[in-house]
């Protein structure tokens, strides 16, 4: 805790930083597209910092990094405002990827498979991964989830939580439980990865390294775990709070 005054003060703190940026940059990378380049994500989160640097003061005793963390991930949200990172199309295919999982769930009576979940899309499964693929950056919860509306609006607007995010308000309740339980039942590889990534913090290429598989193939299976994480949680994404 400490104002920044000096050159050798701001040094030292871009120094420090920047594998907090680099951090930073590769967990936003796992819920954009595939078209967003991490690289990009960097530089943007490196002028964050730099801005943090030149405004921080010492108020009300607040700690530097926390500072710097909302500045960062504030420049590479502005960096990235003007893009349509997931295209409509893509949601409404990921859409209909939950549902056809919801109905498989039901019918099955356990997880379905990638091949099970192809067949009843009609699809082959190299064309079902290549639509997960696609689907890099689908969240779990949207801001029309609450609207019980179709109305998609920018997904940045959605991603970028501030203090009035419903979603607080919502993992404050039983949804908390309700997620973890549906984590759980994931099947074994997508349950590891989602502890790997969300728990150990992982990035999606260390998570390859871990797994023996490619970092794409992570994305794929990322991707796949959300949607059927959401079609597991349906009632409560689409009947919680307007």
């Amino acid at each position: 805790m400490y104002t920044v005054k000096g050159k050798a003060d701001k040094n030292h703190l871009l120094t420090e930083h920047m594998p907090l940026v680099k951090r930073l940059a590769h967990h936003m990378k796992a819920k954009l597209p595939p078209s967003v380049e991490v690289d990009d994500l960097v530089q943007a989160g490196m002028m964050g910092l730099l801005d943090a640097i030149n405004r921080y003061e010492d108020n009300h005793g607040a700690q530097f990094e926390t500072y710097a963390v909302l500045r960062i991930r504030g420049a590479m949200l502005d960096e990235l405002r003007s893009n349509d990172w997931m295209p409509r199309s893509t949601r409404q295919n990921m859409r209909k990827v939950e549902t056809a999982m919801n109905e498989l769930q039901q019918r099955l009576g356990r997880p379905p498979s990638e091949s099970e979940v192809a067949k009843s899309l009609k699809m082959s499964l190299a064309d079902y991964q290549d639509l997960l693929s696609d689907g890099g950056g689908h969240q779990l919860v949207y801001y029309e989830d609450f609207r019980g509306d179709d109305d998609d609006g920018s997904f940045l607007d959605r991603y970028a939580v501030d203090d009035e995010d419903p979603l607080r308000s919502l993992l404050d309740t039983d949804f908390r439980q309700a997620v973890i339980d549906a984590i759980d039942n994931l099947p074994p590889r997508e349950k590891m990865l989602m502890g790997l990534y969300y728990e150990e913090e992982l990035n999606l290429k260390e998570i390859g390294a871990v797994m023996g598989v490619s970092e794409s193939r992570v994305s794929q299976l990322h991707t796949q775990a959300v949607a059927r994480l959401r079609a597991a949680l349906r009632e409560q994404l689409w009947t919680g709070p307007a």
